[in-house]
């Protein structure tokens, strides 16, 4: 019954994809309209493209989270001196691992999961082993690169009990895509849990690989400057927002009425000309950190349109508001916050770093706010509380130095 189960949910997915196929270039073009890093390196998405050399640790990133986790991890491989391949499959995902990586490691887009695609890339790439971050289970990626014969591993790995459930309605492929891991390196002991119902084999728990991502110097020296443009006002930070969160944020805000300067980082960078006309429609007055110039006084809103500068604005602000909580998005990153001393605010929805929140906010490093009403109170509290914020911030620190070392494990487990 099982083996029946596997052959029609793996002849479902491939006539699903077969049934996407045609419509892959106008999706490209449609997202290449708001994001024209889509409409460059198409052939990357169907194999072709120029690759670094053979035998490179070959690391796939998704996007911009995945890349900036994955860092500790390529430089350890850089330091031993190896050669690193990065995928990505967002532009900002690409854009984020070129700022991050440079030249040092070769980056470039993987491709969609048709078999052919795959073994076209595997092919050229011919990669010594492969790590896949956190959750990307592909199930002709997992299978072609166990054909090609080299080592594969999931790392960072993480499973909601939400998303669980949607892997058990195909357990049967779940289960196959996983057992094609060599090992598998969870955050927390409920991911392990989790992973293991699902088929995973020999996984064990080495934590979060963005506790070890430490804040750039000059992203520091960058906040100060953000700063000294901001002037004297408090400076309430609303980061990684997702789409519906900005107008809720603005609406607070006007209703707070408050003598602060809030600064507005959407997540996507292909809605920042969006939530831009979205602030100008609320009636603020609006500069872009994209003009690279001192805030007015008059100034109530200052747009973050920049990528790889999240420690930047951290650094600049009294405390920060932390997007995709509001609504069910499940959270973005708090760690990069508390890493540098920044205050933090969270919404109802955390479900992506669940742990993380709950023991952030037990240490006393964060806050959690009802709904952008309560978030208001609470920042409009902590901007006249200097001892507060500087007690919360001393406690972020601590909390994510605590938590280094997720980089080593994963290493050591990777080079066994």
């Amino acid at each position: 019954m099982s083996a029946m189960m596997l052959f029609l949910q793996r002849l479902l997915y491939q006539f699903l994809l077969w049934l996407a196929l045609p419509f892959i270039p106008f999706r490209l073009f449609l997202r290449g309209l708001k994001e024209r890093g889509y409409w460059r390196h198409i052939d990357e998405r169907f194999g072709g493209g120029a690759y670094f050399q053979e035998g490179a640790v070959w690391i796939h990133a998704v996007s911009v989270g995945e890349a900036r986790a994955a860092a500790p991890l390529v430089q350890r491989f850089l330091d031993a001196g190896r050669a690193v391949l990065v995928t990505c499959m967002t532009p900002a995902g690409r854009a984020t691992a070129e700022l991050l990586f440079g030249s040092r490691a070769h980056v470039r887009y993987l491709p969609y999961d048709h078999a052919w695609a795959i073994r076209r890339f595997l092919q050229s790439a011919k990669p010594a082993l492969g790590v896949i971050m956190e959750t990307e289970l592909w199930p002709n990626l997992v299978r072609e690169s166990n054909k090609a014969g080299f080592p594969l591993y999931l790392v960072n790995a993480r499973m909601s009990e939400r998303s669980a459930g949607g892997y058990r309605r195909f357990l049967a492929l779940t289960g196959e895509v996983l057992q094609g891991f060599k090992k598998v390196a969870a955050q927390t002991a409920d991911d392990a849990r989790r992973l293991q119902d699902l088929g995973a084999r020999n996984v064990s728990v080495t934590g979060n690989l963005k506790f070890d991502a430490d804040p750039p110097q000059a992203q520091l020296d960058l906040g100060r400057q953000f700063r000294e443009w901001f002037g004297s006002r408090p400076v309430w930070l609303a980061a990684s927002t997702r789409d519906g969160e900005e107008k809720m944020i603005l609406g607070a805000f006007k209703k707070a009425n408050a003598d602060v300067l809030l600064v507005l980082v959407p997540r996507h960078p292909q809605r920042f000309d969006e939530v831009g006309n979205l602030v100008r429609m609320a009636g603020f007055s609006m500069q872009r950190r994209s003009e690279s110039m001192s805030v007015h006084y008059t100034t109530q809103v200052w747009l973050g349109d920049s990528l790889g500068e999240m420690f930047a604005y951290y650094a600049a602000a009294d405390c920060a508001l932390i997007g995709g909580s509001l609504l069910p998005y499940g959270g973005q990153n708090l760690i990069e916050a508390c890493a540098v001393g920044c205050p933090v605010l969270v919404g109802p929805y955390t479900e992506n770093f669940k742990e993380v929140a709950e023991e952030a906010i037990a240490q006393g490093a964060a806050l959690r706010a009802a709904n952008t009403e309560d978030w208001v109170v609470q920042a409009a509290v902590l901007s006249e509380n200097h001892v507060e914020r500087h007690h919360m911030g001393e406690a972020g620190r601590q909390f994510s130095a605590a938590h280094k070392g997720a980089a080593d494990k994963a290493y050591q487990l990777v080079s066994a």
